[in-house]
C-alpha cells in the first residue's frame, strides 16, 4: 500500500506544473514584457525619443555601424524562431501552440 500511495503523489507533484500553467498562462498572456527605460511625462520629453530627436542616433548608426550598441537595445536582443514542428516532445504543433515554450 505505502508503495501505492508514493506512486500516487508522485503523479500528482507531476500533474501540478501543467494545472499551475493552464492557470497562469491566462492570467499574464505570455511571459515576457516590454517597458520603457525612460521617462515620458510630457511632448518635450517624446521629441527627444521620437521625432525630430531620434533622428541624431540614426544618424550616428549611419555613419558607425558599431554605435548602434550603444544608442539601442540591440545587445539585449534575440530572436527565436520555430515553425513548430519539433516542439518539446510535443512534435509538430506548430508555431502560435509552441509560444508558450519559446517565449520561455
Amino acid at each position: 500500500m505505502t508503495t501505492n500511495l508514493n506512486e500516487e503523489q508522485l503523479i500528482k507533484k507531476a500533474e501540478q506544473p501543467g494545472k499551475d500553467a493552464m492557470q497562469l498562462h491566462p492570467f499574464y498572456k505570455g511571459k515576457i514584457e516590454i517597458a520603457p527605460k525612460c521617462c515620458v511625462r510630457d511632448f518635450d520629453d517624446f521629441a527627444i525619443w521620437y521625432t525630430p530627436g531620434v533622428a541624431k542616433p540614426c544618424l550616428d548608426i549611419k555613419e558607425n555601424p558599431e554605435s548602434v550598441y550603444q544608442h539601442t537595445n540591440k545587445a539585449n536582443f534575440v530572436a527565436v524562431v520555430s515553425d513548430g514542428t519539433r516542439v518539446l516532445g510535443l512534435g509538430d504543433i506548430g508555431p502560435e501552440a509552441g509560444m508558450p515554450v519559446m517565449e520561455g
